[in-house]
């Protein structure tokens, strides 16, 4: 920002109501985006009246989005595939992937129509990357959807990102057969990262913000971590395994907590079980 110029709230997309809260607009307020409206940063501010942390937990979300594509990356990947991805915002996986690898490709996936109309403006006309409105348990659509395919090879090693998408998903067959099917498409060399709300060691505030959340229309659902592991049938994690956000590969840049249980966030990085599975 410069001088006196002030950055205007954006005007909601056609057919989006702003007094209706997304989760996708909501993780933009905490991250201190614009893409929000007054419904959105009422819910963060009520987040974070109830866990002061809350922001924070944000940040260390993203800084572990950053941390996993640039592992991703060096293990020789060169398309993602961003399942609830929210908004793209700086810092997103193109920009971080294209750091390493400037021929990356990736597409995001979302199921907010909102996320999705503000993605596609922030991305213009990026010949490697693409916006797709889809859930993430209907991977037989998605994995065939035309403009998943045009950009991504299903034969080649992909990065699989599902993070902070999860815990707003009930348990269900559906959720359940969908991470089979994830897994059952990837080619060898592929890699899953998800990061997920988890009660830790403070389960009643986590209780009051799933509370929260469930009034908007928009359920969250934290999960013990013997729970977020079965996310990963299949996958064989690499080291530190499931851990919180903060714990996971930190680098030099990264802020450092004296409680990482704290960030109320697990995370975790696998490579698909073949016989030829690198060691981590």
């Amino acid at each position: 920002m410069h001088g006196d110029q002030v950055s205007s709230p954006p005007e909601p997309p056609a057919t989006i109501d702003p007094n209706l809260p997304s989760a996708a607009r909501v993780y933009d307020a905490f991250l201190g985006g614009t893409h929000n409206f007054a419904a959105d940063r009422a819910v963060a501010a009520r987040a974070t009246e109830l866990v002061p942390d809350a922001p924070r937990n944000a940040r260390d979300n993203r800084a572990f989005l950053r941390r996993a594509v640039r592992f991703a990356a060096s293990r020789g990947i060169r398309q993602f595939l961003d399942l609830g991805s929210g908004i793209p915002t700086s810092g997103n996986v193109h920009e971080v992937a294209r750091e390493a690898a400037p021929d990356a490709r990736v597409v995001y996936v979302d199921v907010d129509p909102s996320a999705v109309l503000y993605a596609r403006h922030l991305l213009g006309a990026d010949p490697l990357t693409r916006v797709v409105l889809g859930d993430a348990q209907r991977p037989e659509l998605l994995l065939t959807d035309p403009t998943v395919r045009n950009l991504l090879d299903p034969g080649r090693p992909m990065c699989l990102l599902m993070l902070a998408v999860l815990h707003f998903l009930p348990d269900s067959p559906a959720l359940d057969a969908a991470m089979r099917a994830y897994r059952d498409a990837a080619a060898p060399g592929s890699l899953l990262a998800i990061s997920h709300i988890t009660g830790g060691t403070r389960p009643e505030e986590m209780d009051r913000i799933a509370d929260l959340y469930n009034r908007t229309g928009t359920p969250l659902v934290p999960r013990n971590p013997d729970r977020v592991l079965r996310f990963f049938d299949g996958w064989e994690l690499v080291a530190p395994g499931l851990v919180y956000t903060p714990q996971w590969r930190p680098g030099p840049d990264d802020d450092e907590r004296a409680d990482p249980a704290s960030s109320l966030t697990l995370a975790g990085v696998a490579g698909l079980v073949t016989d030829a599975t690198p060691a981590s």
